[in-house]
């Protein structure tokens, strides 16, 4: 067996350890991320009640449809067996960067980009969750190496399938175009095969068109507006590279060292590379919500970059000690019982079954309650007129569930959300919440929940 198979099935043994502690974090819900909400039971009810049209666009279906399968030898929508599947596409996404390293640069590029993906935080957190982006960045990186190689249709196909994983992904198109540039015909059937790709697994986008555009509008015009938490955050630029320090630490200082390197030398490889680094780059500028998964795509290009002069894989190779220690310590967290997890218990034990709940977005599901599901604040969003206490008692509501998911950071910036904020206050003078789990408790991980019961 050659060294660099030996070296890539290392890094994927370590990729697949690390993203398998805390793959469990909060079964039975959806925890991690309250996307696997929106999209894991869609993926149960293609199977079960064959449902294919999802009815809900935010998102196109490619990821219902490869999750599908598996939730066919499950009784209800199984978050655990979702997160499997994710943990299955994250590898590929390791796999795949090999690939696209040595395609542009060698096995030092290989073993580099391999080696940062299997290791970078944002990338290993979103490969335990069963959510879209890990498989968009996987269907780009495939999109990539497949331009360089110079089979354009089936980077097509790949450009097509990235989309059906998350509209943004259409923009792996533009190294297809790079890497092909004047062969104008294969490039037209390299675009046909990406329509193509997206009309077949993604078809309801396209026959609800008018109802796609508009999950798709507001989608785009809440993440342009902001979102609760990036208020104090800086200019898009520097929080973009912010979320990619914290994904890869001082190796992203390396990779954008290849950066320069690449655009001085303008060789084929470093022009189809660069080219999707700048596309993707400024598709993120209008955005005023920083989610660290929106760079998620470039991480893989810039690992590769980062190894692209061979005297520099050795210091690439040790700076990704810092992402490897962030990593195992997140992981570490995830470890621990979710606080929601004992106010789940305590709700079940204490409050009435058919008692009414009001409860905050990230605080729990309350399957089989009556419940009053709160709005998320957040920047362009109206205020929930029914964040009011005496509003709530009117309409029946007994009991309120609230976290720190939200509401810290409402009262970070209570001159933002003076309505929300005088909501929880509210709460808070009329006595002490009827249970309370404070987050940083020994064995506990997740944010501090309070439930208060409303006297009438």
């Amino acid at each position: 067996m050659s060294a660099g198979r030996v070296a890539l099935g290392a890094i994927l043994l370590l990729a697949a350890g690390l993203r398998l502690v805390g793959i469990r974090y909060g079964l039975p819900y959806p925890l991690l991320n309250p996307d696997e909400a929106n999209i894991v039971p869609r993926a149960f009810a293609i199977v079960h009640d064959g449902q294919l049209d999802p009815g809900w666009y935010d998102y196109p279906s490619l990821l219902m449809a490869v999750l599908a399968p598996a939730q066919a030898f499950v009784s209800e929508p199984s978050y655990g067996v979702a997160r499997a599947v994710a943990l299955v596409i994250g590898l590929g996404g390791v796999g795949a960067t090999w690939w696209l390293g040595k395609r542009a640069y060698g096995t030092g590029a290989a073993l580099v980009g391999a080696a940062a993906v299997a290791v970078a935080t944002t990338h290993v957190a979103y490969s335990r969750m069963a959510v879209t982006d890990v498989l968009l960045t996987l269907g780009i990186t495939c999109a990539v190496a497949l331009a360089l190689e110079g089979r354009l249709e089936w980077a097509g196909l790949a450009v097509g399938l990235a989309a059906s994983a998350k509209y943004p992904g259409a923009i792996a198109g533009v190294p297809v175009l790079v890497a092909g540039w004047g062969a104008w015909w294969r490039l037209a059937r390299a675009a046909a095969v990406a329509v193509a790709a997206f009309a077949l697994t993604s078809p309801f986008v396209l026959l609800h068109a008018g109802a796609a555009w508009d999950d798709v509008s507001r989608v785009q015009r809440l993440a342009r507006a902001g979102w609760l938490g990036f208020e104090d955050d800086p200019v898009t630029p520097l929080a973009f590279l912010e979320r990619l320090w914290g994904s890869l630490g001082p190796f992203l200082a390396l990779a954008l060292v290849g950066v320069g390197l690449a655009l001085a030398r303008r060789r084929r490889s470093d022009l189809v590379l660069l080219s999707f680094l700048g596309a993707y780059w400024l598709s993120l500028m209008p955005q005023q919500a920083h989610f660290d998964r929106y760079a998620l795509p470039l991480v893989p290009v810039l690992a590769v970059l980062a190894g692209n002069v061979r005297p520099a894989v050795p210091v690439a190779l040790v700076l990704l000690v810092v992402p490897l220690a962030w990593t195992i310590g997140d992981a570490r967290g995830l470890s621990r019982t979710d606080t929601r997890l004992r106010a789940d218990a305590w709700i079940r034990e204490h409050v009435p079954a058919d008692d009414r709940i009001a409860a905050d977005p990230s605080t729990l599901p309350l399957p089989g309650r009556d419940v009053v599901r709160l709005e998320l604040p957040g920047p362009g969003r109206p205020s929930d007129p029914r964040r009011d206490v005496a509003a709530l008692r009117r309409d029946g509501v007994g009991w309120v569930v609230i976290s720190g998911a939200v509401t810290d950071r409402v009262l970070a910036a209570p001159d933002r959300y003076p309505l929300e904020a005088a909501f929880y206050e509210a709460l808070g003078h009329g006595g002490r919440p009827a249970y309370i789990v404070p987050a940083g408790e020994q064995g506990l991980g997740g944010p501090w929940v309070r439930v208060y019961r409303l006297d009438g």
